[in-house]
């Protein structure tokens, strides 16, 4: 496999159809292991394979529109599209743990023994671990990326995983025990694990959806690269009085990209010929550091203030 097509197949679209993939591998194998074994712990978690399958195809739909480029109706582009992946995931993540409790409530009051347990375990582990491989791989492409679609489906394969883990023990310990209603216990429990999961991705959503701030070390990364603009010119031998400096920085993000706002005061005597170069300046600088921002900055006079944040500018 050469450079280009194992790039291909790290790009957030090539991994969400692995996973579509992965998805439909699992289902087969958790269905046969819970046909096999009637536990209700192995059909809650084959229902987690279906959401798992769901939730890939409807981050590969938002994926591909978050790629398209910005148009006349949307100049900022579509990266948001990711957010709206990451809280239909969580919704059926919810929906699933709720299904699972249904479930497993109804067997704790007739409990039914289990059949064929080393195989059903066996294929519970084996759909786990490919699971997990593709999560490590997710992982590593969301942050390569950017992607919070990848990041919200990584996550969900996670949860995928350590719920199967914690049925395989409970299967083994309802076989070693003899106590039965044990089976529905471990169910609820996988259901209250992917349901506080499940919330996690819809809150994580809502926030990018409200033009959530870049992340802490992001921001150091842009306050960083700022500082150093404002140094350098002083070792230029100007005047304290003549130093450029940023204020009034507002950040959010959307999907992959990073947005930065701010104010650049400067010597009043500056041409804008020279003004605009060194805004160009600070922003080659402020991308090459935070790849995917995108800046604004807006050109003023040292003795100029400008509060755009006051209530009544709003009206």
């Amino acid at each position: 496999m050469n450079t280009r097509t194992l790039e291909k197949w790290l790009s957030p679209k090539g991994l969400l159809w692995a996973s579509v993939v992965v998805a439909c591998i699992t289902i087969a194998l958790k269905t046969l292991a819970w046909h096999l074994t009637d536990s209700v712990g192995l059909l809650s978690d084959a229902m987690e394979s279906l959401v798992n399958l769901a939730s890939a195809i409807f981050g590969l739909m938002m994926v591909t529109v978050a790629a398209m480029p910005a148009d006349e109706d949307h100049p900022y582009g579509h990266h948001k599209a990711e957010y709206f992946s990451s809280g239909f995931e969580g919704i059926l993540i919810v929906v699933a743990a709720l299904g699972i409790m249904w479930a497993a409530g109804r067997r704790i009051f007739d409990p039914q023994p289990l059949e064929q347990v080393g195989i059903g375990l066996a294929l519970s582990v084996a759909s786990s671990a490919l699971n997990g491989l593709l999560a490590w791989v997710m992982f590593r492409a969301a942050k390569t990326h950017r992607s919070i679609a990848l990041e919200a489906d990584a996550r969900h394969l996670v949860t995928d995983v350590w719920t199967s883990a914690g049925v395989v023990v409970g299967i083994a310990l309802v076989s070693y025990s003899g106590w039965l209603w044990l089976d529905a216990v471990v169910a609820i429990g996988v259901a209250l694990n992917i349901l506080k999961e499940g919330w996690h991705l819809i809150w994580g959503a809502s926030q990018g959806l409200m033009d959530e701030a870049v992340e802490p070390e992001v921001l150091a990364q842009i306050n960083t690269v700022l500082h150093n603009l404002s140094m350098v010119h002083e070792e230029t031998g100007a005047d304290h009085t003549h130093l450029v400096r940023f204020d009034h920085i507002i950040t959010r993000k959307a999907g992959q990209r990073r947005f930065v706002d701010l104010h650049m005061h400067m010597p009043a005597e500056w041409t804008l010929g020279r003004a605009a170069m060194f805004r160009a300046n600070v922003e080659q600088s402020l991308m090459k550091a935070v790849p995917g921002l995108r800046a604004t900055i807006q050109l003023l006079p040292n003795d100029v203030e400008a509060h755009l944040d006051d209530p009544l500018d709003v009206n």
